[in-house]
């Protein structure tokens, strides 16, 4: 069975768009609309396989989009929205896939930690959804005049990716066939399923306008700068039978002694992070002397990091880890800490270094007494918001 499929939806018109080519075909800086939307999907670490569903008239503009991803075969979709989400899910049945997500291509701007969200929502619900709360007063209005104010509180904007567990969502669609709903969480709904909210971001907006391409055009025209972060992190043996490195357990003879996990990896990969948005070190967001931490995986320190660099607008560019210690050997265990790592942090595995050195037996990592880690981490953030950073 597979994980988690995307299916990004690219059958539309764009009617309010305008022009003869359809507005996922349209570019929007270096690419077409579409292949920005298809790109964050197939680099997502925790997406298996990316299906788009056409247009049955479009197969040479996607040919055209999409040149050289490693794609599954596109789907030919329907009439309306609900009829060529429903095809794509028909068309993964043979895959059988845990879960789907069903993201409109027309939202090319979407990041890694949204997507990351919406899956691990999928652990503990049938479905989830990203969106963005109201925060402007809403006017009901006839002939151009104010007859009424909706009550905002508790409204939400939805966007995509919309996640689902597949069997449940496949279901719902096939009970609910016909019906030209506007998005599958109101099919999900209709059907009596479970959706969480996704806080997400406003950059994730679709592409309906051609002030919106100019708006994503302006995205991609803003100039950049990136920082560097070092972490450093020690941690002495203790009682136990295994270490923390890295997020992965690994067999040996003895603990290591902290107040959370004691992961000496993550937690200079955490400082890292933290350094490249100037905002402090772990300790200061989770105090040793704090008892909510005892215990805590190191990796909701990491993500946590990741999420305050994700607010200032940071992407990450890559990531390395050196390991001190004279054991336990790292290499047999190198890969599967890149993995760890990579979804995490919601980040491509090939952003991941990891590598161990030992101490020649000098000091106290050569003496076996504990293992150390340093860390550095590359981000990318826009120019504008430098002076905002914390």
């Amino acid at each position: 069975m597979v994980g988690c499929i995307a299916l990004v939806v690219a059958g539309g018109r764009g009617a309010r768009f305008g022009g003869e080519l359809p507005k996922q075909y349209r570019r929007l800086g270096p690419h077409a609309i579409l292949r920005h939307s298809v790109e964050a999907f197939r680099r997502h670490p925790r997406i298996d396989r990316v299906r788009v569903v056409i247009h049955p008239d479009d197969r040479s503009h996607y040919d055209e989009a999409v040149a050289g991803l490693d794609l599954l075969d596109p789907c030919l979709g329907g009439k309306e929205r609900q009829d060529s989400a429903r095809l794509g899910l028909e068309s993964l049945a043979a895959l059988k896939p845990l879960n789907v997500l069903i993201h409109d291509a027309a939202r090319p701007l979407v990041d890694a930690d949204t997507i990351g969200r919406v899956i691990s929502a999928l652990d503990d619900a049938q479905g989830a959804i990203a969106a963005v709360p109201v925060t402007d007063t809403l006017k009901r209005g006839e002939d151009g005049r104010i007859v009424g104010t909706v009550e905002r509180a508790g409204l939400w904007r939805a966007q995509t990716p919309q996640g689902f567990r597949y069997d449940a969502i496949l279901a719902a669609h096939r009970a609910l066939a016909g019906e030209a709903l506007t998005d599958d969480a109101a099919v999900a709904e209709r059907a009596g399923l479970a959706v969480r909210l996704i806080p997400a971001s406003e950059e994730n907006f679709k592409v309906t306008t051609e002030e919106d391409l100019r708006r994503g055009e302006r995205f991609f025209g803003t100039p950049f700068e990136q920082r560097v972060g070092i972490g450093f992190d020690v941690h002495h043996f203790g009682p136990g039978d295994h270490v923390m490195i890295c997020g992965l357990r690994v067999p040996h003879t003895h603990g290591t002694v902290g107040h959370s996990d004691a992961d000496v990896g993550l937690h200079a990969l955490t400082d890292a992070l933290l350094g490249t948005i100037g905002s402090g070190d772990i300790g200061s967001h989770f105090p040793p002397s704090d008892p909510r931490w005892k215990g805590e995986a190191s990796r909701h320190f990491l993500r946590h990091a990741a999420d305050l660099a994700q607010a200032q607008g940071a992407s990450i560019v890559n990531v390395d880890v050196t390991i001190i210690c004279e054991s336990p050997k790292v290499g047999p265990h190198r890969q599967a800490m890149r993995q760890s790592i990579a979804e995490i942090l919601s980040i491509d595995v090939a952003r991941v270094s990891v590598k161990a050195t030992t101490t020649d037996k000098l000091g106290f990592a050569g003496r076996g007494e504990g293992m150390a880690a340093q860390a550095i981490a590359t981000v990318r953030v826009p120019a504008l918001l430098a002076s905002r950073t914390p």
